[in-house]
């Protein structure tokens, strides 16, 4: 439906990031990488394999069999059936409210667009998380100069394989008019900027959001976009366990052949170390770990724009990454 004429009159509150969807032209491929990458295959409906990590979520990840490879869109949880009734009547060309009758974890949905970039954005509620129960792993204990905390005789020993992923943390976009996007999201939403960005002549172009939940503590950002001249999705990033976990995926991925787009490397905005991937799309994808937590006394930090203010260490910034 085409946005209501009504005045908008609050804003929709969101909970957390939930899923994305990603249509691959070539989906066998990309059902191979995903399983490398720590992805746990849920279910397949059609042309629609969903992919769920080690939380209770009930899928993270939606991979589409299309034509073309095109991002299909971040998922997000409001707070109530309220909000998604209210975001149906007042979201630009936004859907009814559907119920999700094929999708893990069930629920409803809103679809709308995107007013200045056109791609899908969705919102949901009422999905069912999976019963699961946690798996028992003891924290990594570090052997420091002045402090040793793992106990004599005790080994550190590890398996190779995928890093399993916990969690989607973030998705980032490349937007045609940061101004129009940023003023969009920050009116309509609950999302409050963690980092802005400015270039040499004192314009915001860059942005880390996370929601305003009060003082709960949550992640630095979950949604992030930048100024730039063709809108396209950057990337969307997975919580892993710890550096260990991450560096035998970075090695397991390796091994199998991918490539690495930039990685492994410690972020300044964020603080999370990180590790970039190519899938057999083109489609950037990250294992992070040790991510920055914000609450709502945590005051917007603005920088300038330039190669030292996206890591502290790690390789030199690719030249595909910001491409």
């Amino acid at each position: 439906m085409a946005e209501a004429s009504n005045p908008v009159t609050r804003k929709i509150n969101l909970v957390r990031i939930a899923h994305v969807y990603y249509i691959h032209k070539h989906i066998e491929k990309a059902r191979q990488f995903l399983e490398a990458f720590g992805f746990q295959e849920v279910s397949r409906n059609g042309l629609n394999t969903y992919y769920r990590g080690v939380g209770s979520e009930p899928f993270v990840y939606c991979a589409i069999e299309g034509p073309a490879d095109k991002f299909g869109g971040a998922a997000f949880v409001v707070e109530s059936v309220e909000d998604l009734e209210y975001a149906s009547k007042t979201l630009p060309n936004a859907t009814s409210v559907q119920k999700l009758k094929d999708e893990p974890g069930g629920g409803l949905r809103v679809t709308f667009e995107d007013p200045v970039d056109g791609y899908p954005f969705h919102l949901v509620w009422g999905q069912a998380p999976i019963d699961t129960r946690p798996t028992v792993r003891e924290k990594i204990k570090f052997n420091f100069p002045d402090e040793k905390t793992r106990p004599g005789n005790q080994f550190q020993r590890f398996n190779k394989g995928p890093a399993p992923v916990h969690k989607l943390g973030h998705f980032g976009m490349c937007v045609t008019d940061f101004a129009k996007t940023y003023n969009f999201y920050i009116s309509r939403f609950n999302f409050r900027p963690s980092d802005l960005v400015y270039d040499d002549y004192g314009r915001d172009v860059t942005t880390f959001l996370h929601l305003d939940r009060g003082l709960e503590l949550v992640d630095h950002h979950c949604f992030f976009f930048f100024e730039g001249p063709v809108s396209h999705v950057h990337h969307s990033s997975y919580e892993t366990y710890d550096f260990d976990t991450q560096l035998l995926g970075h090695d397991y991925l390796r091994e199998k052949g991918y490539e690495n787009c930039w990685g492994v490397g410690r972020h300044v905005m964020g603080s999370q170390i990180f590790d970039y991937w190519f899938d057999p799309s083109r489609f950037i994808v990250e294992h992070y770990v040790d991510g920055d937590l914000v609450n709502s006394s945590h005051k917007t930090n603005r920088s300038k724009a330039g190669p030292g203010n996206l890591h502290v260490w790690g390789p030199d910034l690719p030249l595909e990454f910001l491409q």
